[in-house]
């Protein structure tokens, strides 16, 4: 049954008729509350956006490349440097 026709079996009824539906449906929402999710997912696909995308074909791409063979040694590296150090 769409809204329209919902709708219209809900106008065709009598007034008493029409204020029991009112009175159910407020039942209904104090019974079953509209619970908000606590993380909404982005508006927006991640997996095919391309910006995301560019890093995976990048990974692709650097196993060919010989300039960039060791760059996750150094990446580990700087991190480990940096993350050591201790910040007063």
């Amino acid at each position: 049954m769409t809204q329209k026709e919902l709708l219209n079996e809900f106008l065709s009824l009598p007034a008493e008729a029409q204020h029991q539906v009112i009175d159910f449906i407020a039942f209904l929402r104090q019974r079953y509350p509209v619970i908000e999710p606590a993380f909404q997912s982005p508006d927006f696909d991640l997996i095919n956006d391309s910006f995301i995308g560019m890093w995976s074909v990048g990974v692709a791409r650097r196993r060919h490349r010989q300039d960039l063979a060791d760059s996750t040694a150094w990446v580990r590296g700087v991190r480990e440097n940096e993350w050591s150090k201790s910040h007063d």
